[in-house]
């Protein structure tokens, strides 16, 4: 939970308000989806034990619809050739408002739920006790579990535009929801909008920020506001007026989209996501609240300084680090040490307290690893082709930084330092965000990493993003970030690749496979089955699959390593042919990856079922054939679709480092721009630099045009 939403722990009343704009489409016409995904919110919340208030917007426009519809049918051509005059708004309320009570009364049913429709009028609230009885029918309802969906009754209202009175009592379902909020002492006033939230200039606008507390003093002038809502009365003008109004009266307002799924449950967990309004707004703000635009530009504005630097400097940087890390390894460690004992403590899987940990001689590697990149070819400004156009025209395609990367990974600290020297090596700005069991390890080590960085380039070359509310923020900066490069589960990855515009590369499952041929030399396959599995069994790269060709289990070869498994403490489960062979439960599916002692094991036909198998339920990630037969082994190299392929070798050697890259960014299962583990190379693209003395194109007139070949 977000330290400035801790109030929400406390909150059980809550009115929500859901604009016109995110219960239609496009065309004006009412969004069966979106609505459900909204009812289906309220139910979760209504059975945690939240009183729930809607206030729904929306009836004039479906009114307008079906107006319009009954129109056309009873018009003749030649009635649909004069003038179309304007339908009636009050007319169209009255249509719309029994329309979209029939589905929210539909769409609850569905969902075991009841809810009660409330018209109101501004005049209402000026009777005291029209005001105490719709006090005590909403506690009725609330009491027996009923959602209250409130709206104007724009039928037979009396006020008219421009809606914004003299009385001040409400002018639109905002102001409405803000007066309710009031009336029913309710502890939070949550607005949906088509948005995600307040932003300091027009949404559409690239420069423009998203302001996620709301301080009065130093915003209302700082704001400047886009377009009313495509389809509704208000606007974000209406909906910051009232969430004032409200905030100054002691109830929170949190204004959110309504587009994005399960926001509703995010809000009251208390992410950081949409706007907040608090009376006391000025001391829940965070005293440097991380600007993710900021934190981007400035990584981008020092690499350029970093390009700047001649080869030899930028390896001095990197030497630097090295011995940095070595000197403070004690200081490394007790932080390391404690993030251990905390994620112990909160009971996290084996498995990634495993990958948390940085072992003996972890830091000496490490440093290592560095000083093997520090010494390494400059990366950056290699020529890679050069070609004579014409005579005095030479074109260069060379090597260059791709910008500002921005990495999210999960547990391992020991990723934070094999990507900022790669960062550091190709001349690109970087971004980190680590999981928060290892925030005290990441936290150390990105002091002790930018402390290194000279002031030439400034220590904001890697910026680290501690607050996990700034990742979506960052996802949007398809204009300063130019990669991301997401290393954990395949949720984390896939979250982010349906999150983002910026090209996304990385790898979702670490799905690999050993196949033990009917050729293969059975004390090696031994040996390189129990690595793959063993060695390290929560990395990507540890075996997860072993298939057997079925002539082993005539030879005993099965049962042995099914034996040398289990000895080793791992849990075994089947395919459809092995897990009634071997009398071991069944996996729950042949796409799976364990990150732990445990693995399937299955019985194929033959090679080409083995290639089968793993083209179907491998994730492309790195396979291995054990066999002394070259021609299998040539098929299978050539025919496996995956990033990294074997022949009689460990998959554990799917590995930056022991690629002899030094170091990697992540292993891309991604068919575009990189594949298999990611060193310097895969940081890098291409430009063109053309050197002439004076030439012109007109019209190819004067050009001879050469397309020499020239050595780089």
């Amino acid at each position: 939970m977000d330290p400035s939403r801790a109030f929400l722990k406390h909150v059980k009343r809550i009115i929500i308000k859901v604009g016109t704009a995110v219960v239609t489409r496009q065309d004006g016409r009412l969004s069966v989806g979106k609505l459900g995904v909204l009812c289906e919110q309220i139910k979760e919340l209504n059975s945690m034990g939240y009183e729930i208030i809607l206030v729904s917007s929306g009836a004039v426009g479906l009114g307008r619809q079906r107006l319009r519809y009954r129109k056309l049918l009873n018009s003749s051509f030649a009635d649909l050739q004069k003038p179309q005059v304007e339908l009636d708004g009050k007319a169209c309320a009255a249509v719309g408002q029994s329309s979209l009570m029939a589905l929210y009364d539909t769409v609850f049913s569905q969902l075991d739920m009841t809810c009660a429709q409330l018209l109101v009028t501004d005049n209402d609230f000026r009777d005291k006790d029209f005001r105490k009885q719709l006090s005590e029918t909403v506690k009725s309802l609330l009491s027996l579990k009923v959602i209250p969906v409130f709206n104007e009754n724009d039928a037979v209202s009396t006020r008219k535009a421009p809606y914004e009175d003299s009385s001040g009592i409400f002018w639109d379902n905002d102001s409405l929801s803000a007066l309710l909020a009031l009336e029913l002492k309710a502890d939070l006033l949550i607005l949906l909008s088509d948005v995600d939230g307040l932003y300091s200039g027009p949404p559409s606008d690239p420069q423009s920020k998203l302001i996620h507390t709301y301080i009065k003093e130093k915003h209302q002038n700082e704001i400047t506001f886009g377009d009313k809502s495509r389809v509704g009365r208000g606007g974000m003008t209406a909906k910051v007026k009232a969430s004032i109004h409200a905030a100054d009266a002691g109830i929170p307002v949190i204004i959110t989209s309504g587009y994005a799924a399960e926001n509703l449950t995010k809000v009251i967990q208390g992410q950081r996501i949409g706007t907040l309004f608090h009376k006391d707004a000025h001391k829940l703000a965070p005293v440097k609240e991380v600007d993710a635009r900021e934190m981007a530009v400035a990584a981008r504005d020092c690499s350029r300084r970093l390009q700047a630097l001649s080869s030899d400097e930028r390896k001095q940087v990197l030497l630097k680090i090295a011995d940095a890390l070595e000197a403070r390894e004690k200081e490394i460690r007790i932080e390391n040490e404690a993030d251990i004992a905390a994620a112990q403590q909160e009971g996290y899987e084996k498995s990634l307290v495993a990958r948390l940990g940085l072992k003996p001689g972890k830091i000496a590697s490490l440093a290592n690893n560095i000083r093997i990149i520090a010494n390494m070819e400059d990366p950056i400004g290699r020529v890679l082709k050069r070609t004579e156009l014409a005579d005095g025209l030479i074109l260069e395609k060379t090597s260059s930084p791709l910008g500002v990367l921005l990495i999210v990974f999960e547990s391992r600290p020991d990723a934070l330092v094999q990507i900022a020297s790669l960062a550091i090596r190709s001349g690109n700005g970087l971004l980190l965000k680590g999981g928060k069991e290892a925030k005290r390890s990441n936290a150390i080590l990105h002091q002790v990493i930018t402390e290194a960085i000279p002031d030439t380039v400034g220590g904001k070359l890697i910026g680290l993003v501690t607050s996990r509310a700034e990742i979506p923020e960052l996802l949007k900066l398809d204009d300063v970030i130019d990669l991301v490069i997401p290393r954990g589960s395949n949720k984390l990855v896939s979250q982010i690749k349906s999150s983002t515009k910026i090209p996304v590369l990385g790898h979702a499952d670490g799905i690999c496979h050993v196949y033990v041929d009917k050729f293969a030399n059975t004390e090696m396959a031994r040996r390189i089955v129990l690595d793959a599995k063993i060695d390290y069994p929560a990395g990507c790269n540890a075996m997860e699959t072993l298939l057997v060709h079925k002539d082993l289990v005539d030879k005993g070869w099965l049962n042995n390593i099914f034996v040398d498994l289990r000895t080793e403490g791992v849990t075994l489960y089947g395919g459809p042919k092995a897990s009634s062979l071997l009398n071991i439960p069944q996996a729950s599916s042949l796409h799976h990856e364990y990150s732990s002692l445990a693995c399937t094991i299955e019985i194929v036909d033959d090679l080409r079922a083995a290639i089968d198998h793993i083209n179907l339920h491998g994730s492309g990630h790195t396979d291995t054939i054990v066999t002394e037969d070259r021609e299998a082994a040539d098929a299978f190299l050539r025919q496996v679709d995956s990033a990294a392929v074997f022949h009689n070798a460990s998959t554990r050697f799917s590995d930056g480092a022991r690629f002899g890259l030094g170091a990697e960014v992540g292993i891309s299962t991604s068919r575009i721009h990189a594949r298999g583990p990611v060193g310097v190379d895969g940081l890098l693209t291409t430009r063109w630099i053309l050197k002439g003395s004076g030439q012109v194109v007109d019209g190819d007139k004067a050009v001879n045009y050469t397309h020499k070949d020239l050595a780089t």
